[in-house]
């Protein structure tokens, strides 16, 4: 098998093994990649390549960093830096644009989505919120029409210049962990930074000679983890001591919102403001967790498309 072939190769194993959440099997793919790019003296953006894969090696170690912190330490809020002890440590104090953010929010929880779609596409533009604005506005999408209408969004976003690289494959990690759960098998493009060292590989990499080399884009270094669904054990009701499985239908930093169907009312008749829920399961994609909560808030929704509904906040603190 010529280089070229075996190098792209490598790298496609190395995708589909981080796929299917196999860190190691595919940091070693990586690796593997690695020193293939490396072996070869004279190559076309040689540097720039080796960049790249060692972005995709570190972000598998921070992954692995993350997974294994949440099996070791059950008491996530012990350390403060982890991304997943972030939900946990709440604050008060909010600058404008996350208030902004969580009343965007707010709107699309009762339903106002044309509203919150347009708060979200104006706090897009700024860096700090692009992300979270991305995921809500998928979030709207997905409850007020279909998985088409997401699907869609982040083409648009893939063909524009608006969002680093980097910021445009969390986004497309998180619709595509939405869609898989959701049964829905599509293949969504990789943004064109991220994608920068297969295509360079096929396109410019045996290539001899001494072409510029372009500055790897800052590593995104995301506050809050996604939160997809969450399970809640009861103490009393129909489902004492048995665990239900609800999906997060928004989310802003350790905040969930879930709508719950007025038919399954007697779910939530003790889950008044402020009771304490000790026993959750924290499912993300990247890791199953433990942990609690409280009761934030609890509306029936009087007007819109989810009329009759019920919206349950639910604040993650320390347990």
């Amino acid at each position: 098998m010529e280089i070229k072939q075996q190098i792209k190769t490598v790298l496609q194993e190395a995708e589909i093994y981080r796929s299917q959440g196999l860190i190691t099997e595919a940091r070693a793919k990586y690796e593997n990649a690695a020193q293939l790019i490396n072996s070869i003296a004279k190559l076309k953006n040689r540097q720039n390549l080796l960049q790249g894969v060692q972005a995709k090696i570190k972000a598998l170690d921070t992954t692995k960093d993350k997974v294994e912190k949440v099996t070791r330490t059950p008491e996530l809020s012990t350390k403060a830096q982890d991304l997943i002890k972030n939900l946990f440590a709440f604050s008060e104090t909010r600058d404008e644009d996350t208030a902004s953010l969580e009343g965007a929010v707010a709107l699309a929880k009762f339903g106002q989505f044309d509203r919150a779609l347009a708060e979200l596409n104006v706090l897009l533009e700024k860096d700090s919120t692009r992300i979270e604005s991305a995921k809500n506005i998928l979030r709207c999408h997905l409850a007020s029409s279909s998985a088409d209408e997401a699907i869609d969004q982040y083409y648009k976003w893939h063909a524009q210049d608006l969002f680093h690289a980097n910021q445009l494959e969390i986004v497309r990690n998180y619709l595509d962990e939405i869609l898989r759960k959701k049964g829905i098998e599509v293949t969504l493009p990789l943004p064109s930074g991220i994608a920068e060292v297969e295509d360079t590989i096929d396109d410019l990499a045996l290539e001899v000679g001494n072409g510029s080399e372009s500055e790897p884009e800052p590593e995104v270094e995301e506050e809050f983890l996604d939160i997809t669904s969450i399970g809640i054990t009861f103490d009393n009701g129909p489902r004492k001591g048995k665990m239900v499985e609800f999906d997060v239908n928004f989310q802003a930093g350790n905040m969930l919102s879930l709508i719950i169907s007025k038919t399954d009312r007697e779910l939530i008749e003790g889950l008044d403001v402020d009771t304490k829920l000790k026993e959750i399961q924290f499912f993300s994609p990247i890791a199953i967790f433990n942990g609690a909560g409280v009761v934030a808030s609890k509306t029936q929704i009087k007007t819109g498309p989810k009329q009759g509904d019920f919206c349950l906040d639910i604040r993650i603190v320390s347990s």
